[in-house]
């Protein structure tokens, strides 16, 4: 599985609430291609964008931007996080 899990701090739940955008903490080999394709069959919902940077912990984040604005929030319900 390359999504490892959601990660939720404070500026994160700023671009969810302003820019509809979500951020995964994922496996350091993932590809962009491979990050959008399983949000997608997990998820049921269109990926926009996925942009990658490692964090101070070496472990490598996701910032997803989906088609539909509505999408993030859902999502986050569904994963029990809202």
């Amino acid at each position: 599985m390359i999504l490892k899990y959601p990660f939720v701090t404070e500026k994160a739940t700023m671009m969810l609430e302003g820019e509809s955008k979500l951020q995964f903490i994922v496996q350091r080999d993932a590809t962009k291609q491979d990050i959008k394709r399983e949000l997608e069959s997990a998820f049921e919902q269109e990926v926009a964008n996925v942009r990658t940077m490692m964090t101070m912990k070496g472990e490598k984040k996701a910032i997803v931007t989906f088609s539909d604005a509505k999408a993030a929030e859902e999502i986050l319900s569904r994963l029990g996080i809202m």
